[in-house]
């Protein structure tokens, strides 16, 4: 079970956009995930007739190394570590400052 999955809350805790919340859209391989509205760079793109593509500036979303962002805790309104609880035969994931269960 990963520590950091989908559509969490995540907040930067180290790069050019340091302290800025967005939530993971999308994991990429092991350790790259890619956040909503963070680390947005630009792309020159060459247009492409066949495909359909325009070309120019493009903005998007680059993968940033997931050490580089932690778990968002609303509770306490900071960057929080992931442990893992077992209850019941299931394996759960929880904040580690106040060991409430994450979604």
């Amino acid at each position: 079970m990963r520590k950091i999955k989908s559509n969490d809350e995540v907040i930067v805790i180290a790069g050019k956009d340091k302290g800025k919340r967005g939530t993971v859209s999308r994991l990429v391989g092991e350790n790259k995930v890619i956040v909503s509205g963070i680390n947005v760079i630009k792309r020159h793109t060459k247009p492409n007739p066949n495909a359909g593509i325009t070309g120019g500036i493009v903005e998007k979303e680059a993968p940033m190394d997931i050490s580089n962002v932690a778990i968002f805790n609303p509770e306490t309104s900071k960057a929080d570590r992931v442990g893992f609880l077992v209850e019941d035969g299931l394996k759960k994931r929880v904040y580690k400052s106040t060991n409430k269960v994450i979604d």
